[in-house]
């Protein structure tokens, strides 16, 4: 065995250990840190990459949501409003059928009349207000409600308008209607009965698209908690892996810097030959 004070080969070699293990132990304590096995990508740059295309899916998808909720909300009123018009309707169709008795004394038909032009004119208000976020889906005009139903906003759903308006196809009693006369209230019964009719199909409508907008809120909710899952799996730490890691790192740390303590007090031995 050659001896020599320029070259410690054992030194060397337990300073390349210990190097080794102080670059593992600094990456796991990383881990420990962030809960994460690749937090950057010098960590892993091909997982990286994946994870942070999957983060910009689930940014859209949160888009999506949030597009749906307005919407849901939009439909909300807009069946709201659909619902009182019906119930208006109803009413009205009680006045009208009590004003159509020939029988009935003036007082009486007027006192019907001014009820029943209340709640024509009721409405009016109630359509002409049924608006969220700018947009009324009953009115004359009203406009479609959109929903982005994906990550890059190139799916929609679209609900269809609906025109509660009075004068309307769907509401056909127009505000110069009244049943102010036997005559005229019977005329009025069989408009009222046509729009109780088609004011339901409209409902049914708007009903049959927040339900489709309820399933695919629900349908965007799972599928980002996947992507968030998928990600995870990518990404994330075992902690408990992580853990014994560590500690079996700073034991292996210990050990090196005990043999590099030994390796650097071998040269000493020489002393001894010449003594």
């Amino acid at each position: 065995m050659a001896f020599s004070i320029n070259t410690n080969k054992g030194a060397l070699f337990a300073l390349q250990q210990l190097n080794a293990t102080n670059a593992k132990l600094e990456s796991t304590q990383t881990q420990v840190n962030t809960g994460k096995k690749v937090a950057s990508s010098k960590d892993n740059a091909a997982v990286f990459a994946i994870a942070q295309k999957l983060r910009s899916d689930i940014s859209g998808l949160n888009a999506a949501k949030s597009s749906l909720d307005r919407a849901l909300s939009t439909i909300d009123v807009a069946i709201a409003a659909g619902e009182a018009v019906s119930d208006l309707l109803v009413e009205m169709k009680e006045k009208a059928v009590s004003a159509k008795d020939v029988g009935l004394d003036s007082t009486s038909r007027a006192s019907l009349n001014d009820d029943f032009t209340q709640l024509r004119d009721q409405i009016s208000s109630i359509v002409d207000n049924a608006e969220f976020n700018g947009i009324n889906a009953v009115k004359s005009g009203g406009e479609d409600i959109v929903a982005i139903t994906n990550d890059t906003g190139a799916n929609t759903i679209t609900i269809a308008a609906q025109n509660l308006s009075l004068g309307s196809s769907v509401v056909n009693i127009s505000s110069s209607d009244t049943i102010s006369t036997s005559t005229s209230a019977t005329t009025t019964v069989t408009k009222l009965e046509s729009a109780i009719t088609d004011v339901n199909s409209s409902l049914s409508k708007l009903g049959a698209g927040s339900k489709r907008l309820d399933l695919q809120k629900a349908f965007v909710g799972k599928l980002s908690d996947a992507i968030e899952v998928g990600i995870g799996n990518l990404v994330d730490a075992d902690m408990a892996k992580t853990s014994a890691m560590l500690q079996s790192l700073q034991v292996k740390q210990q050990l090196g810097l005990q043999a590099l303590g030994i390796a650097n007090s071998a040269p000493q031995a020489i002393t001894t030959l010449f003594q």
